[in-house]
């Protein structure tokens, strides 16, 4: 760590008032304190390291400039606002970060007034920002409303269309362009300064107003001199300033200036608040600014869990491989012997298992950036023309493309091929992030296959299954966690579409269980049997089609069922049990669904989410106790 050291400074902050008492050295100071307080908590909690290292100096210029909360400060994503929170009285809080009731690794309204908008999701602040700045405008209000998007987050195209209606609009806003993947320009200086100055300053734009509205009156050449001097103006511009689109767009332009030299981002802030209209600041940071691993690999260091601060070395338990890795390592078998696969994923390499899929077919990989309404249609695109494409997504990402699932893959019965991570509950990402919503999206639309495995062997067999499979769209869901350690198949062979298997035979009730929730069920049913009940555990890896012969073997046999999965219990695996049933005039069987209730579930460990909601074998005994008639309870 480059800056060591007590905090001085930083402990006697306790909100954005106290900042302001401060002079600019000290700001600076302040400013090394924070960086050195965010790697030190997070080797301990893990978290979005590298991105809010680099928005040390742009958040403390913020909140010392501004006035939070009656200023509307807006974080796109919200995982850069972990110095917005030590700002805003919550740095005693740190050492709860991303824990069971702690702080949220996100922006949270809950937790504080200074936060004012959540998101967890890319390329939605400029939107918000549009909305409060009408809202401001049709109360009468004076405040102001600053958004903060990284260079990535303006990919999306939300953001793109939020700044056509900025620009068309012509209220003042703030926009903060964090630009952190490229280098400071040779623009960066005395004359993009000089030009940022005069081109913010109400004397100058109103005298050029004028200017122009006298040339025109000119008899005769009036008009076309004024044409003449807006092409040499523009001229100008195209030559010296870099933002002209934002310009076109009908924004002011500043910058680019150095997100590290406060001085400097402080007095361009402020000619940026004079600005009376929306006004772009485009500002160079680095990503892991101050720490040596987290500057050298920041893509690494965006998101980690706990690590040495020394080494940088992350602190990893040993185990079976995860997920992810199991459907990275088997796609690039897969695609060895089919060279029509082809990877698709929204800015996700990493995260997605496709890296070494890229290394390995650098032709066959895209990364489309954060657009998966472009990477479900692309991948249409691709299907229709006779490629086997499969779109890489985390659960709660794929919600984003909702409309190109339905209309551009399933309505036009494409074979796509959705590689869904994520599903399930996602640990201490939290509530913006929890995959427990894609089965009841996804079941409803015609021509959908979905499946799940109950191990890291099975999804290989259906990653194979899915390669064969033909006849339209077809996807895989699998969580973010370690495999259970089974032995794995050296040949891979595609699955019966529809079809279940019995892990555990029983004739008093039975468990339809859902991928990780196999072993819960098991463990119950191991329980019950110390009661005399015998409990069947099926594994219903289908989640659409179903297996219509064994739903109906157990309606023969008058068997109690209960069903078991981590999904949204409203729409979910369970409700598909019961239309089933209603479908075949079945009727007087007693079901019991478990799945997630109606509400959010917040951030914490997997296990501890699990808990929350009830997915616990003294729970599943409870009920499988009560769904069981007296009589087949035997001593």
């Amino acid at each position: 760590m480059e800056s060591e050291g007590t905090s001085v400074l930083l402990d006697h902050i306790h909100q954005p008032e106290d900042l302001k008492r401060l002079t600019v050295e000290q700001l600076e100071q302040v400013a090394a304190e924070t960086r050195h307080f965010l790697v030190e908590k997070l080797s301990v909690t893990g978290g979005h390291l590298a991105p809010n290292l680099g928005v040390v100096e742009l958040t403390i210029a913020m909140h010392y400039l501004f006035d939070s909360p009656k200023d509307k400060f807006i974080f796109d994503v919200g995982h850069q606002s972990y110095v917005h929170k030590i700002l805003t009285g919550r740095q005693d809080k740190f050492d709860t970060l991303r824990k069971y009731k702690g702080l949220c690794g996100f922006v949270k309204r809950s937790e504080s007034e200074h936060d004012v908008w959540e998101a967890g999701h890319s390329s939605t602040s400029l939107s918000a920002a549009m909305g409060m700045a009408v809202a401001r405008d049709l109360k009468g209000e004076k405040n102001r409303i600053i958004a903060m998007i990284g260079d990535g987050a303006l990919t999306g195209g939300m953001a793109l269309e939020a700044l056509n209606h900025i620009g068309h609009e012509k209220r003042k806003l703030m926009v903060i362009l964090n630009d952190n993947e490229m280098s400071i320009a040779p623009n960066v200086g005395a004359l993009s300064h000089y030009l940022a100055r005069i081109r913010s300053d109400r004397h100058y734009v109103k005298a050029k107003e004028e200017f122009e509205h006298l040339i025109k009156k000119i008899p005769a050449i009036g008009g076309t001199l004024a044409k003449t001097a807006e092409r040499v103006k523009d001229s100008f511009k195209y030559l010296v300033v870099p933002g002209v689109w934002f310009e076109e767009l009908g924004l002011t332009y500043l910058g680019p200036v150095d997100g590290h030299n406060l001085p400097l981002l402080l007095e361009t802030m402020k000619q940026a608040d004079k600005v009376n209209g929306p006004v772009l600041v485009h500002v160079i940071t680095t990503k892991g600014k101050g720490y040596s691993p987290a500057e050298a690999d920041s893509h690494k260091w965006h998101g980690t869990s706990p690590y040495k601060i020394e080494s940088g070395q992350v602190l990893k338990t040993v185990g079976p491989p995860m997920y992810t890795e199991v459907f990275g390592s088997t796609l690039i078998e897969l695609a060895k012997q089919d060279e029509r696969i082809v990877a698709i994923t929204p800015a996700m390499p990493g995260g997605s298992g496709l890296l070494g899929f890229a290394k390995e077919f650098p032709g066959r990989m895209f990364d489309v950036g954060i657009a998966e309404q472009h990477a479900a249609t692309f991948s249409a695109g691709l299907a229709e023309e006779g490629l086997k494409p499969v779109f890489a997504v985390y659960s709660t990402f794929l919600q984003r493309a909702y409309d190109q699932v339905v209309h551009d893959i399933c309505r036009a019965n494409l074979n796509v091929v959705f590689a869904i991570d994520r599903a399930g509950f996602v640990g201490p990402d939290g509530e913006t992030h929890q995959g427990v919503y894609d089965i009841a999206y996804l079941r409803s639309i015609p021509n959908m296959v979905l499946m799940m495995p109950k191990d890291e062997n099975e999804l290989r067999h259906m990653m194979k299954t899915a390669f064969e499979y033909n006849e339209g769209p077809i996807a895989y869901r699998y969580p973010r966690e370690s495999g259970l350690g089974v032995p794995m198949d050296e040949t891979l062979h595609p699955i019966s579409i529809g079809t279940w298997e019995v892990l555990r035979p029983g004739s008093d009730a039975a468990i339809l269980a859902v991928g990780p929730m196999i072993p819960l069920a098991l463990e119950a049913a191991e329980a019950m049997s110390k009661e005399g009940v015998q409990v069947r555990v099926i594994n219903a890896r289908f989640i659409k089609p179903m297996d219509e012969a064994m739903l109906l073997q157990l309606a023969k046999e008058d068997i109690p069922i209960l069903t078991l999965e981590e999904g949204a219990e409203l729409g979910g695996f369970g409700s598909g049990v019961l239309e089933h049933y209603s479908q075949h005039n079945v009727y007087g069987l007693r079901i019991k669904i478990i799945g997630v209730p109606d509400y959010f579930v917040e951030h914490g460990s997997v296990k501890e989410q699990r808990k929350e909601v009830g997915f616990t074998a003294e729970r599943l005994v409870s009920e499988l106790q009560a769904l069981v008639p007296r009589r087949r309870q035997r001593a």
